[in-house]
């Protein structure tokens, strides 16, 4: 009879379980909001988590799993982390095991023990895979000290380049425009304490919104390079550039690859993850990988049939 095991990848954005049975079948999922303690606070995080596991246990139909792999952003607080045992408890057998989330990342492209992974999502960082672990990481720092050529660098960059030209600097550029839409502001030159009301409009509405939902502006910075603007491209240029940097610091001679290339802005910009990890396996679903995860915490040797099984099943719950 099989053992059951329970994978989970939290995010910032959502939080996703999946059961998994030994032999690499996904028999059940479930999905909740942001298990990301920093982004959504430790109850609200805690309590996604232990919905979307309940949602996957209830739907696999496979009463406590046997173990559990647990990829949860942000969940270095061993505070934290006793929480979530507890939120998991009669729901998993024995003690979960928590893992890296670029590790989840990783294997999501790729059931090779060693390798690399670049990721670039709201944050950004590179991984060097030994042995199934992680053996090596360069950038991940943060939105206030690194994490360049991610989401949320390339939004502020989109952000500051836009309200230059208002601001009498820089150049002009289609920015400017697109932010403005997106934050459904009008144009309008009369003077508020010297700074045009639309200047003034603008970073009031910036100022509002928590510093990492910058990101959200990222996707416009594509936008408005595939139309010619020279200053979105510019800041193309410098994402690229520092996301080479990152992945060049973590390569060492003795690990070939493959290389994964993952996160939201590399899996919805396939061009941009051409340029910047030529080659890459690009991996669109972290959900793949801490199922991965799961099974090799387990025991399970995960070779490519057991991984093609992962994906396969995987991918028929997902289009349910």
């Amino acid at each position: 009879m099989n053992n059951n095991y329970l994978g989970l990848d939290a995010g910032g954005t959502s939080t996703r379980a999946v059961v998994v049975s030994s032999d690499g079948r996904c028999t059940g999922i479930g999905k909740a909001g942001s298990g990301n303690p920093t982004s959504a606070g430790v109850d609200a995080a805690t309590a996604a988590i232990r919905d979307a596991v309940t949602q996957a246990v209830t739907s696999a139909k496979a009463g406590p799993v046997a173990g559990a792999a647990l990829a949860v952003a942000g969940a270095g607080d061993p505070g934290h982390r006793r929480a979530i045992v507890s939120a998991l408890s009669g729901l998993v057998a024995t003690e979960p095991v928590f893992e890296f989330d670029v590790l989840a990342a990783y294997f999501s492209g790729t059931a090779a023990p060693d390798g690399y992974v670049l990721l670039s999502g709201t944050g950004a960082s590179a991984v060097r895979v030994e042995d199934g672990r992680l053996a090596g990481i360069s950038d991940g720092l943060g939105w206030l000290l690194g994490d360049v050529g991610s989401g949320f660098w390339l939004g502020r960059e989109v952000v500051r380049a836009g309200l230059a030209p208002l601001d009498g600097r820089g150049t002009s550029t289609a920015l400017t425009g697109l932010l403005l839409d997106r934050l459904g502001i009008a144009v309008d030159e009369r003077r508020q304490g010297g700074r045009t009301a639309t200047l003034v409009a603008a970073t009031a509405a910036l100022y509002a919104m928590p510093p990492l939902r910058l990101a959200d502006f990222a996707a416009l910075v594509f936008t408005a390079a595939g139309g010619g603007d020279q200053v979105a491209a510019g800041i193309l240029d410098e994402a690229a550039a520092g996301l080479a940097e990152t992945l060049a610091a973590v390569r060492t001679p003795e690990i070939e690859g493959p290389l994964v290339a993952a996160g939201s802005v590399l899996a919805r910009q396939p061009d941009f993850a051409a340029r910047v990890a030529p080659g890459a396996v690009v991996a669109t679903d972290g959900l793949a990988g801490a199922a991965v995860l799961a099974l090799r915490h387990g025991g399970v040797l995960v070779d490519d049939a057991t991984y093609a099984r992962v994906t396969s099943s995987l991918d028929q719950l997902t289009r349910v």
